[in-house]
């Protein structure tokens, strides 16, 4: 099954990512069956070593670290994501994840971090984690309780990070940590730290009901040298938001792949299954709802497309302002349209579709981790509406 690359035409998008849609949309139709995700912990592996020797993590670095283009590029990043998760959930949150959780050493790493860890990354030789969530510490970064202490040797780390995306299975973590736990926002700083760090323990799985690899990281006198700092002193949690800024659309590209799949899925019940001398096809009821779950997805892919377009113009240009209002309106739009259009295809499949192992049933438990991480749509509105107001009053309306 492959799906509808049409979009690729619209002028959001350059003959580099519509060669890289068809490209990914092959291998990963020709590769999902052979990937065994049964076991999330080892499928994730397995999908990060087959996205690293097809050469699709190299999107998840720069070119002068063996990456595929001079910079990270959020409308590949869009296209790569969403074609993944139309074929795999898993899938797609490997090749997130090498991103994400490489993405702070892509913007501010030294040439010695970068040149030990970028490189392995887009090689699937090494899995990346983004550490910055803890039990007390969701989207109030501020409220991060980790602290990081200068000493002789280097720093010394100790506090707890929880739903961490490939806890447990990640060879290093990008650690958010308070270096002046006074200072708010201002007193966060990043370090990375190698998970045979001692006194790093994350072997507490986290199950949740769509299975991915999360786990709570406890850190207890993890010693780490004085280069693990990344970026400047206290300026973790810029780097932190930059980071989330660029993948954020991502996160929206996600969305939209798992919509389209579930609208693939209810046409083809549709025309299949038959009711009273009909398909259920032939029903004007389920025409029109077909109808709203396929505007659904446009309006949540041309907001997506947008964000993408707009932070890589931006970057091409030079600009250092950041892109963030729409961003958040593309990843609220297409993830709380895409739950309304998996809702709406389950329904349509009837009893089959709350059948443990049915593609929508998985599908309904994949979306909805993603309305909450990333910034939970609530937060969105929050950056929307704060957008809108400052927007207004330098307008002087």
């Amino acid at each position: 099954m492959r799906p509808d690359q049409s979009h690729l035409s619209l002028p959001f998008f350059d003959d580099v990512h519509r060669q890289l849609g068809e490209d990914v949309a092959a291998w990963a139709s020709a590769t999902a069956p052979q990937i065994d995700e049964r076991d999330d912990r080892a499928a994730c592996k397995a999908w990060v070593q087959a996205l690293g020797n097809a050469g699709f993590l190299r999107w998840c670095v720069p070119s002068a670290y063996g990456g595929a283009l001079a910079a990270l590029d959020s409308r590949a990043l869009v296209v790569l994501r969403e074609t993944l998760a139309f074929h795999s959930p898993l899938a797609d949150f490997a090749f997130a994840m090498q991103g994400l959780g490489s993405g702070a050493i892509t913007l501010a790493g030294t040439d010695a971090q970068k040149q030990g860890y970028l490189g392995a990354v887009a090689q699937g030789r090494k899995i990346a984690a983004f550490a910055l969530s803890e039990p007390g510490a969701g989207s109030d970064a501020g409220s991060l309780a980790t602290t990081a202490v200068k000493t002789a040797d280097g720093w010394v780390l100790n506090g707890e990070k929880t739903w961490i995306s490939n806890g447990g299975i990640a060879d290093f973590y990008c650690v958010f940590a308070k270096t002046e736990p006074d200072a708010g926002t201002r007193g966060i700083s990043a370090f990375v730290v190698d998970a045979s760090a001692a006194g790093l323990d994350d072997r507490r799985h986290i199950p949740v009901m769509a299975p991915h690899p999360l786990a709570t990281v406890m850190l207890r006198d993890c010693v780490v040298p004085e280069t693990a700092l990344l970026g400047p002193l206290n300026g973790g949690f810029k780097l932190a938001m930059q980071t989330l800024d660029i993948f954020r659309a991502s996160v929206a590209g996600a969305a939209l792949g798992f919509a389209r799949r579930a609208l693939v899925e209810a046409t083809q019940h549709a025309q299949q299954r038959r009711m009273f001398g009909h398909t259920l096809a032939d029903f004007q009821l389920t025409q029109a709802k077909l109808g709203q779950m396929a505007a659904d997805v446009d309006a949540g892919a041309l907001l997506t497309y947008r964000a993408a377009w707009l932070r890589d113009d931006a970057v091409r240009r030079g600009s250092n302002a950041r892109i963030t209002a729409e961003p958040a309106m593309a990843k609220m739009t297409a993830t709380e349209n895409a739950q309304r259009v998996i809702d709406a295809a389950l329904q349509m499949h009837g009893g089959l579709g709350v059948m443990v192992g049915s593609k929508v049933e998985s599908l309904y438990r994949d979306i909805r981790s993603l309305r909450i991480y990333e910034g939970a749509t609530e937060v969105q509105q929050l950056i929307i509406g704060k957008h809108v107001l400052s927007t207004l009053s330098a307008a002087g309306q």
